[in-house]
Formats: C-alpha cells, structure tokens, sequence
C-alpha cells in the first residue's frame, strides 16, 4: 500500500538543543501515525546527524532512506561511512542524489549492498532535464527506486518517467509533493475542498497527497514539515479510498486555477 513518509530537507538542517527536541518530536509524531519512512542526505546540513540522534533507541522501526552527493570516490565513501554510524551500521535505501557521479557511485554502493550495509539502492533528480539520463539510469537494471517531483503543477514525469517504472517494476518515492510550498500559498476553500471528503480528505495537504498516491505508480510521498500535528494529518492521506479520474482531475484544477 502506498504510504506517507517524512522529509528532512530544511526541517532537519537545525542545530542547538531545543531544535533537535523538535525534530525528535517529529520523528515521534511520525512512528504514532504509521510513517516509519525517513528520507534525508548530506546535501540538507546537519539534517542526517540530526535524523540520526532523533532516531536514539528505536532505528529499527524505521527505513532509514538517505543519498550519497558528490562527484569523489573519496568523498562518496567517506559520506557512506559516516551515515552508517550514524544509522547503526544499515541503510535501508541508499541513492544516489542527482545522479552525481552516478557510475562512480553505484559502485560503491554496490559494494555496500553486497557486503550487506544497504538493502536497496536508487536514484534522485528534481529536473526534466535531467529526465533522459535518469531514464538511462532505470535502464542499468542497477538500482530498484527512482525519486522524483510529483504534483500538479510538476508533472513532467507522467510523459516517460512513470510509464518507465511500471515498465521496469521499480520502486517511487515522491519529493516535493507540495511544490516546495508554492501549493500552500492559496488553499481551496473547505467548500472546494467538500467533494473529497468521503475520501478521508479535509485538509489541502491531504488531497495532493493522496492526488499523488492515487497513481498506481506512486509508492512514497516524503512531505517535510515542523509544525506539531502535521505529520500526522499528513499521515491520513496515506490511506484509502484512493480517488478515482475524476477526484484526481478536481485536486489538478484546484491547484492550477
């Protein structure tokens, strides 16, 4: 069934006391409403050392997802190293960050995997333009997961990208489900918002959620919040009833009015 996990980008990157409390209350707040899926990576600062501290006591009730992000060998396995000590010598999904230094880096991870330290590998990128050597990627047969933007007004991946993982059965997780946040600017109203309540839906949040995971496709969506409460609400997109065309056509009309 297709969940919600839980970003780290910004959230995470924090440092001091009381900010990683609040990210450990996150972490708490996301393992009551069933979202055991954490992604981070080195690129968001401190956000996996932070991850990691919050996870104190309980990482194995978590996938752990994070990314290697660097054209070095030397620097890529070094990254490697510190990120299993800090997740207890196991990666669950380990990919590689916008395809940098894809070749070099699904070596090493190779070798992690074999050695057991990962369990699957994939691969990330945020760009169209970047699609086409993405899709090269998917083709390798080297990796298991691919990680996209997905939402209603960033959709490119519908035209080769999706239609290619059902293709090559590969795994989904969605990044950016709100449009980094240019979706939350103008939310329906809850009179818009009506139609889609039999679906469990009753927030904004919740219907580009489940608009995402309502595609067959569509495995993860990883929204990143620090407000209490959220990460919970959130967590009920991840349920069914999943919408049909036409809820799924109403969420893309109310996001591009």
């Amino acid at each position: 069934m297709p969940v919600i996990g839980v970003g780290t980008w910004r959230t995470f990157d924090v440092r001091g006391r009381a900010e990683i409390a609040a990210a450990r209350a996150r972490v708490d707040e996301a393992l009551e409403a069933g979202a055991s899926f954490i992604d981070s990576s080195p690129m968001y600062g401190a956000a996996e050392e932070v991850l990691a501290a919050a996870l104190e006591g309980r990482r194995d009730q978590v996938l752990v997802a994070t990314k290697i992000w660097t054209g070095s060998k030397e620097a890529g396995e070094a990254q490697a190293k510190r990120a299993l000590a800090w997740f207890g010598g196991r990666i669950d999904l380990y990919q590689v960050h916008n395809l940098v230094a894809w070749e070099t880096q699904l070596a090493m991870l190779e070798r992690l995997r074999h050695q057991g330290a990962v369990a699957a590998i994939g691969a990330t990128h945020y760009s169209p333009s970047a699609f086409d050597e993405l899709a090269t990627v998917m083709r390798t047969g080297r990796i298991s997961t691919i990680q996209i933007p997905y939402n209603p007004i960033e959709n490119a991946v519908e035209r080769t990208i999706l239609p290619l993982t059902a293709e090559l059965n590969l795994g989904v997780v969605v990044m950016r489900p709100f449009g980094e946040g240019t979706l939350m600017r103008r939310p329906p109203s809850a009179q818009e918002l009506g139609p889609l309540a039999d679906f469990g839906v009753h927030t904004w949040a919740q219907a580009l959620l489940k608009w995402i995971l309502s595609d067959p496709r569509c495995h993860v969506a990883i929204p990143a919040t620090s407000k209490p409460g959220r990460t919970r609400e959130n967590a009920r997109a991840g349920e069914p009833p999943w919408f049909g065309p036409a809820e799924r056509k109403l969420v893309s009309r109310l996001a591009t009015r």
